[in-house]
């Protein structure tokens, strides 16, 4: 905890943005950092509240010690801070960025609707430890001798592969992308989290021991077989990369996309890499002076409508097909739990038109197969549509974001053929199966973790699982471990 009655005297303060007028013009992070003093002051709010539920299980899947670092942090001790910090969450410079922060939900005065700050304070501490030489690398006193491959470099891959790199095993990640990072690098815009940030873990983690090989696409360029035959342990942390079908007639016009060849092709761009991306389309997506239609209300839709506005479009609707949620949650029904309520991201606030319990029933287009518009209508409470409520859009740009079914298939998966065992629920998702407690498949020496197992989720859920699954892997050639669950 931080003051004890600092709740009480101090309001909630988070950084502030730059306006959306500045913003749009350029790719860069845009929040404005605050001062040493002033996340002093809001790591003094943490309150003696008897039960922390924003660590967990609630809260954090990390399981952060929020009240242990914000009373550090308040006591200006930030080495003691990241120290903690980096104990439960190799990245937090990551988290503090782009997590939706379900601990600040599950904080106590959330009750209150003036949740701790703990967002802002964790990429704080991050920052202020990189600023201060305190993230350095660790590499292991003792080597076990036993070798070890993490299949893609994702947030789960990068978490696996330091910690068992300081347990002491060597360590090697193969990316199929010319850079490491996984969606972290190529699916999320820069202006939520620039890519030094990965650049400068990649750093670390050489400097203790693990060996990159990026441009490397396991079970084509590689086959699984000899990867399974040179390591003692193999980690599939392939992701969830293949697009949900949207079932929409007309997704053959010109001009309709899924949204992750979109997003990844733009941060190509900002990284000055060639547009073209193993398992991506290469034609160039570019929103400049166009209407474009985002289907879906997630978070990649947002993104999309971040990265069209950047690019110079006229006008960016969003389409969710579910209901306009209340202002305001009912406290006592849902907390500590992740609230249902009408929120508005940066990337929505910079001027995109919200449409809220639409479906879409079409794209239209013209007679050369170009899209000139998105036939919807509004639906029921059931998602039927409503007879004698559709209505046009102009479009000439438009962007599928509904979600991810899964892991690519033309690569591990075609590779292992039979042998990897994948669980296919009701809304055709497809996961490599494997528990969370061991994070074994059914195929000998192979683990999995991150979304290719649980599918699609949260930076933070895909770090809690790489670092599980290294403790399993290195109580498996061990036969004990040190490493924390």
């Amino acid at each position: 905890m931080g003051k004890v009655t600092g709740f009480l005297e101090i309001d909630r303060q988070v950084a502030k943005y730059q306006p959306a007028s500045d913003r749009i013009r350029h790719f860069r992070e845009f929040a404005i950092p605050m001062s040493d003093q002033e996340v002093q002051k809001q790591a003094a709010r943490c309150m003696d509240c008897g039960i922390p539920y924003c660590h967990g299980p609630t809260g954090c899947p990390v399981h952060n010690q929020i009240p242990d670092w914000n009373d550090l942090v308040y006591s200006g001790n930030w080495e003691l801070a990241i120290r903690n910090l980096h104990s439960t969450n190799n990245f937090p410079e990551f988290t503090g960025r782009v997590c939706p922060a379900p601990c600040e939900e599950a904080c106590t005065l959330n009750l209150e609707d003036a949740p701790v700050a703990i967002k802002t304070v964790e990429q704080a501490i991050a920052d202020k430890a990189y600023e201060m030489g305190y993230i350095v690398p660790q590499p292991a006193t003792v080597k076990t001798g036993k070798k070890t491959a993490v299949i893609g470099s994702g947030p789960a891959g990068m978490a696996a592969a330091q910690q068992l790199a300081r347990a002491g095993h060597e360590v090697h990640v193969f990316e199929r992308e010319s850079k490491a990072g996984g969606l972290l690098r190529y699916g999320i815009p820069d202006f939520k989290m620039e890519k030094n940030f990965i650049d400068r873990r990649v750093d670390q983690m050489r400097g203790e021991g693990v060996t990159f090989h990026c441009g490397v696409n396991v079970g084509v360029d590689k086959k699984m077989d000899e990867l399974l035959s040179e390591f003692d342990a193999v980690l599939y942390c392939g992701g969830s990369e293949t697009p949900r079908d949207a079932g929409i007639p007309g997704v053959g016009f010109a001009g309709v996309h899924d949204a992750m060849p979109y997003l990844v092709q733009q941060n190509r761009r900002v990284g000055r890499e060639n547009v073209d991306s193993v398992g991506w389309p290469s034609d160039p997506i570019l929103a400049g002076g166009k209407h474009v239609v985002v289907v879906g209300g997630g978070d990649t839709a947002s993104d999309c409508v971040g990265t069209a506005f950047r690019q110079g479009a006229v006008k960016v609707t969003q389409l969710d097909i579910r209901p306009q949620p209340p202002e305001k949650e009912d406290k006592l029904a849902v907390w500590p739990f992740w609230a249902t309520k009408m929120r508005t991201s940066s990337s929505q606030a910079e001027g995109a038109v919200r449409e809220f319990q639409v479906g879409t029933l079409e794209f239209v287009g013209d007679e050369d197969g170009v899209l000139t518009g998105v036939k919807c209508c509004q639906v029921d409470d059931r998602r039927k549509p409503i007879a004698g409520t559709e209505f046009i859009i102009k479009a000439d740009l438009v962007f599928i974001a509904i979600g991810f079914r899964g892991p690519f298939t033309d690569s591990v998966l075609d590779d292992l053929g039979e042998r990897l065992t994948i669980n296919t629920d009701k809304r055709g998702s497809s996961n490599v199966v494997a528990n969370d407690r061991d994070y074994k498949t059914s195929v000998d020496k192979l683990w999995t973790a991150g979304d290719v197992r649980r599918g699609q989720s949260l930076v933070v859920w895909a770090i809690r699982e790489g670092r599980q699954a290294a403790r399993a892997i290195d109580e498996a050639l061990m036969g004990s471990t040190t490493l924390p669950r």
